[in-house]
C-alpha cells in the first residue's frame, strides 16, 4: 500500500488537495479530497438587510457569481411568495445562460483540455505530465488554435451577459424583484450579434472537440462513475408558473425520481466545523473549529435522503432527458457541450419573447420577517440559499453551493462524497504522474473559491480564530 498526494490540484477555482491510497497494483483503495479554503459568507450576511444578499453573494466566486445573485434574489422572494413577471424571468435567464456557457467553455479547453494534450513546451504548460497523450503533434495544434479563440468566446460570452447583467462578472442589477434592465431594441440586437458568434463557435469548433476527444479516449467513458446517483435543482424559468428549461429532479441508483429540497441535509463530521451535524439547511449554522479532531476538509457534506448525490451538466441534460448514454469523466464532458449547445438555441426564443423598453423588476421592498429558499443552478451543479429574516435583518443564512455536494467528504454515516468514489478502483498507470485522478477530479470541475482564506491581516496563516458577524 502506498499514498499518492497531489496538493494543489491546479487548473480548478480555489485550493484543492487529494490523498489516495492504492495497492500493490496501483488501483485506489481509499480517497480524500480536502478543500482548503473556508467560506464564511453565511456570517458575513447576519445582521444586513436582506436585499444586500443578491451583491454580497456573488463575490463568492468570480466564475458563476450570477447564479448566486439569482438564488439569494429566489430565497427573499420566496419569504414574501413574489414571483417577477415574465420578462425579469427572461432577463434572468439570459444573464444567467451567458454565464453557464462561459463557464462550460472554460471549463473545456482551458481547465481540463491540458488533462488530454501536451501544452506549448513554455510557462505556464512547463513543467507537466507526459502520461498518456494520445493525439498527433498536427491534432495537438489544432486544439491549441482552439483553445486560444475559446478566449476571445469566453470574452464575447462575457460582454453579451454584461448587456442586460450591467456587468460581468458580478451582475450589477439582478436583485429581490427581478432585473432593473430596461432593455431598448439596440440592446437586443448587440446581445443576438454576440449570441450568433458564439453560437457558431459551440456548434463547429467546440462540438468537433469535444467528440474528438471521446474518440480518442473512449476508454474514460468507463473511468470515474462513482455512484451513479444524480441531482438538479432546476434552472432557467420559462413561465411564472414554475415552468424550467431544466427541470428539477433525481436519479437514484438508475431510476428517475422527484426532488423535495426538505429531503436535504448536511454533515460534517469530517469538517472543520463544530456546528450540530445532519441539520437541514433553513437551520442550519457555520462554526468554524479548525481544531477538530479527524476533520480533513472546509467543505460539509450535503445529504439527499442521506445519500451523496452529483450534481452539474451531466445531472442536469441527464434527468431533462437530452442525454442518456451514462456516468463518468467523459460523460461528464459531453454533457457540458449538449447543454451549452441547448442553452444557445434556447436563448434565441429568449431573447425574441423580450419587449424592448419594458423593465424587468418590480419593486417589493425588504421582507420584515419569514424565511425562504433559492434553489437554482450554477454552471458547476445545484445551488441553493437558505434565509432567515427579521425585524427587515436577515438573521440566518445558509448555502449549499454545487462542489460541497460533488467534493464533499465522508458524512456520518462513513460514506465517501462523489469524487472520492469516483476515485476508488481506479487504477493509476504511473504514481509519479497519476494523470488519471487529475482527469476524474477535473471532470466535476470543481470550485472551491467559495470560500475565504484563513488568513490574519499580516499574511499569516491563522490556526484559531473567532467568528465575527463580519468574518473572520
Amino acid at each position: 500500500m502506498s499514498t499518492i498526494i497531489i496538493d494543489p490540484i491546479t487548473r480548478l477555482e480555489g485550493h484543492l488537495k487529494l490523498e489516495v491510497t492504492v495497492d500493490a497494483n496501483n488501483y485506489v483503495t481509499d480517497a480524500k479530497v480536502s478543500g482548503h479554503l473556508f467560506r464564511g459568507f453565511e456570517n458575513m450576511l447576519k445582521n444586513r438587510p436582506p436585499k444586500d444578499a443578491s451583491f454580497l453573494t456573488q463575490r463568492i466566486c468570480g466564475v458563476c457569481p450570477v447564479s448566486h445573485a439569482v438564488a439569494s434574489s429566489k430565497a427573499v422572494e420566496n419569504v414574501t411568495g413574489f414571483t417577477p413577471t415574465l420578462q425579469g424571468l427572461l432577463l434572468r435567464n439570459l444573464v444567467l445562460a451567458a454565464n453557464h456557457i462561459d463557464s462550460n467553455i472554460l471549463h473545456f479547453y482551458h481547465l481540463s483540455l491540458m488533462d488530454f494534450i501536451k501544452g506549448p513546451q513554455m510557462s505556464p504548460w512547463t513543467p507537466g505530465y507526459t502520461q498518456d497523450y494520445r493525439f498527433t503533434q498536427a491534432e495537438t495544434d489544432a486544439f491549441i488554435n482552439n483553445y486560444v479563440q475559446a478566449l476571445h468566446i469566453r470574452r464575447k460570452a462575457h460582454e453579451m451577459g454584461a448587456i442586460f447583467g450591467g456587468k460581468l462578472p458580478h451582475a450589477a442589477n439582478i436583485v429581490p424583484g427581478g432585473i432593473t434592465a430596461n432593455p431598448t431594441a439596440t440592446d437586443i440586437n448587440n446581445f443576438r450579434t454576440l449570441l450568433n458568434e458564439i453560437q457558431t463557435f459551440i456548434t463547429n469548433v467546440y462540438q468537433a472537440d469535444v467528440n474528438s476527444l471521446a474518440a480518442k479516449y473512449s476508454d474514460y467513458y468507463n473511468v470515474g462513475g462513482g455512484y451513479g446517483n444524480l441531482i438538479c435543482y432546476g434552472v432557467f424559468d420559462t413561465n411564472t408558473s414554475g415552468g424550467r428549461l431544466f427541470p428539477a429532479g433525481t436519479i437514484t441508483n438508475g431510476v428517475k425520481g422527484a426532488f423535495n429540497a426538505a429531503n436535504i441535509k448536511e454533515y460534517n463530521k469530517y469538517s472543520y466545523y463544530s456546528s450540530p451535524s445532519g441539520q437541514a439547511p433553513a437551520s442550519g449554522t457555520t462554526t468554524a473549529n479548525l481544531d477538530k479532531a479527524g476533520a480533513y476538509t472546509w467543505l460539509k457534506s450535503p445529504r439527499y435522503n442521506d445519500t451523496a448525490y452529483e450534481a452539474g451538466p451531466l445531472a442536469r441534460v441527464t434527468i431533462s432527458g437530452d442525454y442518456t448514454r451514462g456516468i463518468s469523466v467523459m460523460d461528464r464532458h459531453m454533457a457540458r457541450y449538449v447543454e451549452t449547445a441547448k442553452l444557445a438555441s434556447n436563448m434565441q426564443t429568449w431573447l425574441n419573447q423580450i419587449t424592448a423598453g419594458v423593465s424587468g423588476y418590480t419593486h417589493i421592498g425588504d421582507p420584515v420577517s419569514g424565511s425562504g429558499v433559492g434553489l437554482t443552478e450554477a454552471p458547476r451543479g445545484a445551488l441553493g440559499h437558505w434565509v432567515s429574516v427579521s425585524a427587515s435583518k436577515i438573521t440566518n443564512f445558509q448555502i449549499i453551493t454545487p462542489t460541497c455536494w460533488n467534493a464533499s467528504p465522508k458524512d456520518d454515516f462513513n460514506s465517501y462524497g462523489p469524487i472520492e468514489k469516483c476515485m476508488i478502483g481506479t487504477r493509476v498507470a504511473n504514481a509519479a504522474q497519476p494523470v488519471e485522478l487529475l482527469r476524474i477530479v477535473h471532470s466535476f470541475d470543481p470550485c472551491t473559491g467559495c470560500s475565504v482564506h484563513v488568513i490574519n491581516p499580516d499574511g499569516v496563516e491563522m490556526s484559531k480564530f473567532v467568528i465575527n458577524p463580519m468574518g473572520v
